[in-house]
């Protein structure tokens, strides 16, 4: 497990000039399929290198790339979250440069899959038509208010597997949103909405500034160890079905 420095690549392909992420290698011979992984709100923190080493554990290169290397949170927070309302903009080429870089890696058998978590899963619905071969989308928000919107920026995508909670205040009615869009367009998909998890269930402990983790657990932000392990099975599930030869 080790940090990258992708800021070559970054600035060749016109992205961030100073682009890094935190690269998980599964133990054995590869190679292995490929995973881009999109942080959380709060970046790339420990929690999301446990996720990517728990990738690396299943048998995938796993590339978490760091969307704030420009100068992390609070200087990139609201240009990233601008440039996915916008569906345009650095964050989608710094994913770019990462799916290139792990695809040409020699450890990676030519195949990527993306996943991402909260504002990542956002970004993996939207990248998911962007040269990836499957996707998993864990409580991320849906583009457009209109279902209409919501196909047009789906049409297109590969296979998605996207697990939901219930008790999410913030998306309430999403996964069935995002189940019917799928349908609609004929796009392979398997959505679950878990009715006991809340937000960021997949997380293993609470993130976030110790402030406002008691308002986080009023609103039902948090670990779900429940939920959890299924939702996990289904995105190996996923990806080993589309990714592994």
């Amino acid at each position: 497990m080790t940090n990258v420095d992708l800021s070559a690549a970054g600035t060749a392909a016109g992205g961030s000039p100073s682009l890094h992420g935190y690269l998980a290698v599964p133990v054995g011979q590869g190679p292995f399929p490929g995973v881009v992984m999109i942080h959380e709100a709060f970046g790339l923190d420990d929690q999301t290198r446990r996720h990517a080493d728990r990738l690396a554990r299943a048998g995938y290169l796993t590339l978490a790339v760091d969307l704030y290397s420009g100068g992390g949170p609070r200087r990139c927070l609201v240009g990233t979250m601008r440039a996915m309302a916008a569906r345009t903009g650095r964050p989608f080429t710094d994913i770019a440069t990462a799916r290139t870089w792990l695809a040409e890696s020699e450890l990676c058998n030519g195949k990527t899959g993306v996943i991402g978590f909260c504002m990542g899963g956002g970004f993996a619905l939207l990248v998911a038509r962007d040269g990836f071969d499957a996707a998993s989308v864990n409580y991320g928000r849906l583009p457009g208010k209109q279902q209409q919107e919501l196909e047009d920026a789906l049409r297109g995508s590969c296979p998605i597997v996207a697990n939901y909670g219930g008790a999410d205040r913030s998306l309430k009615g999403a996964a069935a949103r995002l189940e019917t869009a799928l349908d609609q367009l004929g796009i392979e998909h398997s959505v679950k909405e878990f009715p006991g998890a809340g937000h960021a269930f997949l997380n293993d402990e609470e993130i976030g500034p110790v402030l406002l983790r008691p308002l986080m657990r009023v609103m039902g932000v948090g670990p779900d160890p429940e939920s959890a392990p299924e939702a996990w099975q289904r995105i190996e599930d996923h990806f080993a079905r589309y990714l592994k030869d």
